[in-house]
């Protein structure tokens, strides 16, 4: 298969496993160099991130979801997503550059309508591409989603969803469509 075709099956596979609804925001960190084999930081592929996006970008514009990208650790993590996602947030300005920054991140600035730089987001789900650490960047409380569809190119695949907080106790009665 494909790097398209892979990330299609992973996102596909979170969107089957995960209740998100019209509205909800993906974040997804990537490595494009752990996809490609070499160590992460060492090998960021604009072509590689290209195939990434298109497959995830086209998910969520077909679903009526939100995708963030997160930046790499030299943009402190920085987010990319459509400003539509974020109304109320403070922008920052920067725009990724594959080294500063991140193939993917520096994929989505370019392939959003309307991109904005923000410093943090909490995302409904999430996608890590070659173990990145994007748990900064979910709701509380994540929730890891096992999927069998486990890789990208060589990079490993972590994926989570977020639930609403217990709150209470031994009284409590709980939603059970939010768990």
């Amino acid at each position: 298969m494909t790097i398209y075709q892979q990330t299609r099956a992973v996102i596909e596979e979170l969107g089957c496993k995960v209740n998100l609804k019209p509205g909800s925001i993906i974040v997804v960190g990537c490595s494009t160099s752990e996809v490609l084999g070499s160590k992460i930081g060492t090998n960021s592929n604009p072509d590689t991130a290209k195939e990434i996006f298109d497959a995830l970008h086209e998910y969520v514009k077909e679903n009526g979801y939100y995708l963030a990208v997160q930046c790499c650790e030299h943009l402190n993590r920085a987010i990319i997503v459509e400003r539509a996602a974020v109304p109320f947030a403070e922008p920052v300005n920067v725009v990724p550059q594959p080294k500063a920054g991140g193939s993917l991140a520096t994929q989505a600035y370019a392939g959003f309508t309307d991109p904005v730089a923000v410093e943090e987001i909490k995302a409904d789900a999430g996608i890590d591409i070659g173990l990145t650490l994007i748990g900064m960047h979910m709701k509380k409380v994540a929730v890891p989603v096992r999927l069998e569809n486990n890789r990208i190119g060589e990079a490993l695949i972590v994926a989570a969803r977020t639930r609403p907080k217990f709150i209470g106790g031994t009284r409590a009665v709980y939603d059970e469509h939010l768990l």
